[in-house]
């Protein structure tokens, strides 16, 4: 299995393989996500003080912040899966 890297912004990377989810904050629900996720330990802010517009959900139970849009991180995904089928 191969590793494939996506750019959540700002520098910071993440495994394309262990997302689960790409949501935007602004639900309830997330927002109890990020909450149970910080009292956990388990969030990881990657906003470097920038509003959170992207929640990254991984198979881990890790819970990442982003100052991207969530289509943003979904089309680099995309573009990533395009150059590694050999279709960039």
């Amino acid at each position: 299995m191969e590793i494939q890297l996506i750019n959540i912004g700002f520098g910071n990377i993440v495994s394309a393989n262990r997302v689960i989810a790409i949501v935007s904050p602004e639900s309830a629900p997330i927002k109890r996500i990020i909450n149970e996720a910080r009292e956990n330990g388990h969030l990881v802010d990657a906003t470097y003080g920038r509003r959170t517009r992207a929640v990254i959900i991984t198979d881990s139970s890790h819970v990442i912040l982003s100052a991207i849009q969530p289509e943003t991180v979904a089309h680099r995904f995309v573009i990533s899966k395009d150059s590694q089928n050999g279709n960039s």
